[in-house]
């Protein structure tokens, strides 16, 4: 049975949005416990790993009996070597670092706000310089309320720098890995990736980079781990949810949504993850909702959504869905 582009590009973002939410306050509640975030990276990488790369060594074994088909990393990513590694580094291995990291300094509803709410941001910038497109007034309006409440939120944190505060580096972790997703669905709207073939490729980059000098850092001391001290329910759990869900799942999600909405407009349909996220901090996390994060949120969130007004459906992306 096959569905409709717009089925399919609706049920991804539908998807991309949960798993968003909860990957928010599943890593926060993940930093008061055991694991290090190099053990939470190493457990995404793992788990991804655990199904994508056979996927991956199977699609370019049926390429190559076709007598087709490029590959890198030894058969286990379906994409050549400078695809896979530009995408892998932003999308499969920076963002995880930087935002598992950040996780360890600040709170939830700030990841909320400037990881899924300044996207739309990083992403507009990104695909005028990268794939020309143009910035209308009304989306770069969108994009200036998306930066006021990115102001308002992070401002404070680096203020409070010189009282001693560590938040703002949680907050600088999360900017940098939003800007590193937004360049990952920019790089993917340009090469037009298949959804499948692209979250195989940039997780066995991750797998063949981080696994050995994770090993590496760890056996040498230079990198402390918590894998021997952590119970082994949540080390599964993290594997499952990690790697499976955020990447497995909400990965090939994600990109699906891009190839049918196009990149802007699709981190711009993220604009119920900040509020739900915020809202899940306070109600599982007991998390406090200050009055310039209140604000910050609704600017952000009122950005994203004049943006989602503002903005048009990518029609060649709606064709190449439909074509195949």
């Amino acid at each position: 049975m096959r569905f409709s582009a717009r089925t399919v590009g609706l049920a991804a973002a539908v998807v991309t949005v949960f798993i968003w939410t909860s990957f928010i306050i599943i890593t926060r509640a993940s930093a008061g416990r055991t694991l290090t975030p190099f053990d939470i990276a190493l457990a995404r990488i793992v788990g991804a790993s655990s199904v994508l790369l056979p996927w991956g060594a199977w699609l370019v074994r049926s390429a190559r009996r076709r007598g087709g088909g490029k590959s890198s990393l030894f058969g286990l990513s379906p994409l050549p070597l400078r695809v896979t590694a530009v995408t892998g580094l932003f999308g499969g291995l920076l963002y995880a670092l930087l935002a598992y990291t950040g996780f360890f300094y600040a709170p939830a509803a700030h990841a909320s706000v400037l990881m899924p709410g300044s996207l739309p941001l990083w992403t507009a910038l990104l695909a005028v310089l990268v794939l020309r497109e143009r910035l209308t007034p009304a989306r770069a309006l969108g994009l200036a309320c998306i930066v006021a409440g990115d102001l308002l939120v992070g401002g404070a944190s680096l203020l409070k720098a010189f009282d001693g505060g560590e938040v703002w580096k949680g907050d600088l972790l999360f900017m940098s890995a939003a800007i590193c997703w937004a360049g990952y669905s920019v790089l993917a709207r340009r090469f037009g990736l298949d959804a499948v073939r692209a979250t195989i490729a940039i997780t066995a980059f991750a797998f063949v980079s981080y696994v050995p000098a994770y090993a590496l850092l760890v056996l040498s001391g230079q990198v402390a781990s918590q894998l021997a001290a952590a119970p082994w329910g949540e080390i599964l759990f993290q594997v499952l949810f990690q790697g499976l869900g955020s990447v497995v799942v909400s990965g090939i999600a994600f990109t699906q949504m891009i190839r049918y909405f196009g990149p802007v407009r699709s981190t711009m349909i993220t604009a119920l993850v900040p509020g739900l996220s915020a809202l899940g901090a306070v109600l599982w996390l007991g998390e406090p909702l200050s009055a310039p994060l209140l604000a910050g949120l609704a600017l952000v969130t009122a950005g994203i959504l004049f943006g989602v007004r503002a903005a048009r459906p990518a029609p060649t992306a709606g064709r190449a869905m439909e074509a195949r």
